[in-house]
């Protein structure tokens, strides 16, 4: 027998929870920002870098090499995959990314597929002023963080200075550029050139055995921003000579201790009154052994704090690409717990703090890209507008075609498909807009075509439905009893084919790049879109209106007219009674 319809839910209680969830996430939309879509690369324009990668012999780069960078900066430029952003190579040492965006991002995109992310940590051995700007407390800096271990009752104390230093005395006069030269008189022996003398530095050297690092220290005069010390990133070297990033000090810093192979996660963390942070941070997480190292590290830095508090040894460099980044003093105990904290002044900003979290994540270019090897160029949004017009045009075509059919066929019917696909189309222009301003979701060409597409897929979720409405009707069942029939026959054969579709866009995201993979995104969730108004707008719409004499009754141009409807074959007939039992 036929199930009982009393736990059927009511359809004005389910079409009032639709669109009051409609309606908040309208009210979101518009709370947000914009309530326009953001447009991808062919369609608002964008930048495009190319790249050209340079090998130490000058010979083409490998190509499992580039493969691995293409793979990288493609990672941090999309890392969600739905910025529409491009990474191609060409030839075999070429490199073109193509990003939506103006000439203001240039800069930053440059940055951040540029960057080499070679992060190293280092304790600092000797340290002292640059001879390049001041030291500045708005200039980023960097402060591990996580659990530690106490310092002994009676630990000796220091008060750190604007970037967490214990500046000793022999920091107290810094070391100045040599004068330039005066004009020799013509014939005059030329006045002989004269190594610096580390007995005469104020810096103790003890823990640097190798003269030459010590002499190169003496000379090395920081570039004010940007540049870094020749060999400063080197990961082999016992000994390196480092500025930090505005020129402010200079280290000799012992062996990699940590190398940022070991970073586990990167996270941005925004400002926190509660817990006292007043600047974005990007956290740091460690894997195993490199927790180990990490905790040894810090240990050995805070066991030179405990002895003299004011030793460089008490710090340690956070070193990426040759710069460092920042040189915080571990006076609070060996931090044990894997995880790091880089903060900073007014220039570490939320895009700052952002780009420096992607580089990290996804971890160090194998290749270098000098800048000089770099060519910045605008792409033009014309052809793709073309494009899209065309595209328009074709979707109004087929939306109006189908439309035609649904009313020709269907009739007053018909209107339930025709509101569903405009429901639809409402759900679909919100969340793209949220997703734009929330997942920096770009609306492009390939975006379109899957929302076109999905035009005849929600339409066949309606004519499941109403041809099963129509072989209940046939079995001469009443309307209201045949909705529920009807509804629970078609529900499996929309499911199983919503289900295909959107197993079919998911393997293509994941598996496919471009443009490919956003015909697959969008066809997705315009899938999921269609299973949410089929449940929970076009059924309980249809239950309502069974409930109008113009549709009970059986109206000629309510499209559910029995003697309109062609009779059931008797194998029809035996089929149904089986679902029926």
């Amino acid at each position: 027998m036929a199930s009982s319809n009393r736990n059927v839910p009511n359809p004005v209680r389910t079409l009032v929870a639709f669109f009051a969830v409609l309606g908040v996430l309208t009210a979101v939309m518009f709370l947000q920002g914009s309530p326009v879509p953001k447009l991808g690369l062919d369609l608002a324009g964008g930048t495009t870098i190319t790249m050209t990668a340079q090998t130490e012999s000058g010979k083409n780069a490998p190509a499992d090499q580039m493969d691995q960078a293409v793979k990288i900066i493609r990672e941090r430029v999309s890392g969600n995959g739905l910025n529409d952003a491009e990474v191609t190579k060409q030839g075999d040492n070429v490199i073109v990314v193509s990003v939506p965006g103006d000439r203001e991002d240039q800069q930053q995109i440059i940055e951040l597929v540029g960057t080499t992310a070679q992060l190293q940590f280092r304790q600092v051995l000797v340290s002292g002023f640059g001879g390049g700007d001041a030291p500045d407390e708005e200039q980023p800096a960097v402060t591990p963080s996580g659990p530690a271990t106490p310092a002994p009752t009676g630990a000796p104390s220091a008060s750190p200075t604007d970037k967490n230093r214990a500046l000793s005395s022999g920091l107290a006069a810094a070391p100045t550029e040599t004068p330039a030269p005066t004009a020799t008189p013509a014939g005059a022996p030329s006045p002989a050139v004269t190594e610096p003398d580390p007995a005469e530095a104020d810096e103790d050297f003890s823990a640097v055995t190798d003269k030459a690092v010590i002499q190169k220290y003496l000379k090395t005069v920081c570039p004010k921003k940007g540049a870094k010390v020749d060999g400063a990133d080197d990961p082999n070297a016992q000994y390196v000579v480092a500025c930090e990033e505005d020129g402010s000090y200079k280290y000799i810093l012992g062996p990699v201790a940590v190398p940022g192979t070991e970073v586990k996660e990167a996270n941005v963390s925004a400002p926190n009154a509660q817990t006292g942070q007043t600047g974005w941070e990007v956290v740091l997480t460690f894997k195993k052994n490199g927790t180990t190292a990490f905790g040894e590290l810090t240990k050995k830095a805070n066991a030179a704090y405990l002895t003299n508090p004011m030793s460089p040894e008490a710090q340690i460099a956070i070193v990426l690409d040759g710069r460092v980044v920042s040189a915080p003093q571990i006076s609070n105990g060996a931090i044990l717990g894997g995880t790091a904290s880089i903060s900073g002044g007014a220039d570490f900003t939320q895009a700052y703090a952002d780009n420096l979290a992607e580089v990290l994540k996804y971890g160090a270019l194998p290749l270098q890209f000098p800048e000089d090897k770099q060519t910045v160029s605008q792409i033009s949004s014309n052809l793709g507008a073309d494009q899209l017009r065309g595209g328009l045009i074709a979707g109004a075509i087929g939306l109006g075609l189908v439309v035609f059919y649904c009313l020709w066929y269907y009739r007053a019917l018909g209107f339930v498909a025709v509101a569903s696909l405009i429901v639809a189309t409402a759900v679909t222009y919100v969340l793209v807009v949220i997703l734009g301003e929330n997942a920096n979701f770009r609306v492009s060409l390939p975006h379109i075509i899957g929302l076109i597409v999905s035009i005849g897929i929600t339409a066949d979720s309606f004519i499941v439905y109403f041809e099963r409405l129509r072989d209940e009707l046939r079995l001469g069942r009443p309307l209201r009893s045949s909705v529920e029939n009807a509804w629970r026959r078609a529900r499996r054969t929309i499911i199983v084919a919503d289900a295909v579709t959107m197993l079919a866009g998911l393997v293509l995201y994941f598996l496919a790049v471009g443009g490919v993979r956003g015909f697959a995104f969008a066809m997705a969730l315009t899938t999921l879109i269609d299973l949410i108004v089929v449940f929970f707008f076009t059924k309980p719409l249809v239950a309502l209106l069974a409930r109008m004499p113009f549709f009970s009754k059986g109206h000629p141009w309510s499209g559910l007219d029995t003697s309109q409807l062609h009779k059931p074959t008797p194998t029809a007939f035996r089929a149904a009674k089986r679902l029926e039992a």
